[in-house]
């Protein structure tokens, strides 16, 4: 048994919503260790520097990540705080995730200045995200509609909609409300309109593999059913090579005791779907995304995940 930390450094993107982040682990650690010392150390990403080009074409969302990474393997940080959803699937050698705290909401928000819902929106409006997946599902939903990529940090976002580059704007729902901007969401899109991304409103706290003190003082930060649930949800990516270059969506619920789990393949201009459901235990979690992803190749996902890659 660890004696308690005296000292704790968290390694955080500098953006504001990343820094909220921070702030909200470093509380709870002070709540589980209230005799310790709990500093942020704020990093820049190669994913917050590289605004003019998809991610998908420069080194997907790992850019966000690695530099994190190097403060805890250099010993600057003991753990280091991200977004789930950014966390490539593929483990990286020499560090673990540690916990996964519990779940906020899931969901994408539509947001607009002038229209409450998505259906609102008139042929030919301009809509901005960050996504491959929301644009593959927004293209199906609507494919009336203009669809371009929007890069930045959330107030970059906010303010290219602010300055009437779009109509619309879809962003995760967790991250305006972590930031008190739900007022700007104007509806949210239900898991049947848009499935999320695995992980999706889920905090991971990651750290190097060989300090098992810090990887035991923060595994007092996870919850439980976010953990089962993200487990099933990046299960079902990392069989299928998930990433940000292919549109591909999971998630993971508890109903009536046990696991939901969804998952859909798009060709990426949302005409294909390819969708599977199943439930189970949760002790499964792992096995059931496996399970979800070899139902979706036998109904054909693998060709339309190889044109997706293979698209400019």
């Amino acid at each position: 048994m660890h004696a308690e930390p005296s000292r704790l450094v968290i390694a955080s993107r500098q953006s504001r919503l990343a820094m909220w982040q921070a702030e909200h682990v470093r509380a709870a650690l002070q709540q589980l260790y209230p005799r310790c010392s709990v500093e942020i150390l704020g990093l820049s990403t190669r994913g917050d520097e590289i605004l003019d080009r998809a991610l998908s074409r420069v080194g997907g969302k790992g850019l966000f990540v690695k530099e994190l990474q190097v403060a805890l393997a250099d010993g600057r940080a003991d753990l280091a705080v991200h977004s789930m959803k950014d966390v490539p699937v593929e483990p990286v050698e020499g560090f673990r995730i540690a916990a996964t705290m519990k779940r906020d909401d899931p969901r994408d928000a539509f947001v607009s200045n002038r229209w409450v819902r998505l259906s609102d929106l008139p042929q030919g409006a301009r809509v901005g995200t960050s996504s491959l997946r929301r644009e593959a599902q927004l293209r199906r939903l609507r494919p009336d509609l203009i669809v371009e990529a929007l890069r930045g940090n959330l107030d970059t976002r906010l303010r290219r909609l602010d300055d009437g580059d779009f109509d619309a704007i879809i962003l995760a729902a967790a991250g305006l409300k972590r930031l008190g901007l739900a007022e700007r969401i104007r509806s949210v899109l239900a898991p049947e309109e848009s499935l999320p991304a695995a992980g999706q409103g889920a905090l991971a706290i990651e750290v190097a593999a060989g300090r098992t003190e810090v990887a035991d003082w923060a595994a007092g930060l996870g919850d439980a059913e976010t953990t089962c649930c993200v487990a099933a949800e990046r299960a079902v990516s990392r069989a299928l090579g998930g990433s940000c270059t292919v549109p591909l969506a999971a998630y993971a619920h508890f109903e009536s005791g046990g696991l939901r789990l969804r998952a859909r393949v798009f060709s990426r201009d949302g005409a294909t779907l390819i969708g599977a459901d199943v439930a189970g235990s949760p002790d499964d979690a792992e096995a059931l995304g496996d399970a979800i992803a070899g139902e979706l190749l036998a109904r054909g996902a693998g060709p339309v995940l190889d044109a997706a890659r293979a698209a400019p």
